[in-house]
């Protein structure tokens, strides 16, 4: 008869082992909002669900501001998207993959990463801090492009290359996704997404 007390308190204490874990550990990210609607805040989250990549790889919290008539964008720890462009909803989905795509290269990837990454892709330079170049001449923007593309090959995702200079187009998906499963050691990311 002890038996079952303690498989019932086993159980029990499992169960509130789970619900009280952090949202860190969800597929979806580490994230919370500053600003938007409701429905401007599902578009994003539906946006990264839409990926087969597992954005909870970022430990650190993301806050993802939500405001009109900005130049969505994204800095360490932050993101910056365009209420009206969450309000296009499935057509706003590769730009919020996109920025959230700059957190894996702010945390994720060393420099020695990079340097292979701007080589593959067919960049002038890996970021900013080098000016003079046009936005798809960037790394960090053909890899943020990319790694939209290859983890939601879908037709509604306006990251989709249509030739190949575009931004998304440097690597073919396959090879992009086992190349970041390599360069972050993670098998499980060489899967793809429609």
């Amino acid at each position: 008869m002890l038996l079952r007390p303690r498989i019932l308190v086993l159980f029990l204490l499992a169960l509130a082992v789970m619900a009280s874990a952090p949202t860190a550990f969800a597929r979806g990210g580490n994230y919370y909002f500053e600003g938007g609607t409701a429905a401007q805040r599902a578009q994003v989250e539906k946006a990264l669900a839409a990926s087969s990549f597992d954005w909870s790889l970022v430990r650190n919290q993301v806050t993802i501001h939500i405001e009109r008539d900005i130049d969505s964008h994204a800095t360490p720890g932050a993101v910056w998207l365009d209420s009206r462009l969450l309000d296009s909803a499935r057509f706003s989905w590769g730009v919020v993959q996109h920025e959230f795509a700059h957190q894996i290269d702010f945390f994720l990837l060393t420099q020695e990463n990079r340097v292979e990454l701007q080589r593959l892709l067919g960049a002038k330079a890996w970021c900013w801090d080098t000016s003079g170049f046009k936005h798809a001449d960037y790394g960090c923007e053909r890899f943020a492009s990319t790694l939209a593309w290859a983890y939601w090959q879908n037709g509604d995702n306006c990251m989709k290359p249509t030739s190949r200079t575009d931004e998304s187009a440097g690597m073919a998906p396959a090879a992009f996704r086992a190349t970041v499963a390599r360069l972050l050691n993670l098998p499980s990311l060489r899967k793809g997404s429609n």
